[in-house]
């Protein structure tokens, strides 16, 4: 079926982590089984990255719609660069 993915904006400041829930990417496929959804990170926000919250500081490219659910998964504003970001557009 059909992919459809909403996400809301996520700010974040320096130093922020935000965990990410089922209303922040929001994705379904058609298929009733949102267990089974799998996002790839195919561009990682700048700066900063996402990161599963029992490894802090390692960066992951792709994580499932489980782990939302279980809010294993955030993203993480490193202190880079600047004072802010947004992600997860």
């Amino acid at each position: 079926g059909d992919i459809v993915l909403l996400a809301k904006p996520v700010t974040l400041t320096e130093g922020d982590r935000v965990t990410l829930t089922t209303d922040v990417p929001v994705a379904t496929d058609g298929t009733s089984k949102p267990e089974k959804l799998l996002y790839a990170v195919s561009l990682p926000p700048v700066p900063g990255q996402i990161e599963y919250i029992n490894y802090p500081g390692v960066p992951i490219s792709s994580y499932s719609q489980l782990d939302v659910v279980a809010q294993k998964v955030s993203d993480v504003h490193d202190n880079s660069h600047g004072a802010s970001k947004e992600s997860l557009r």
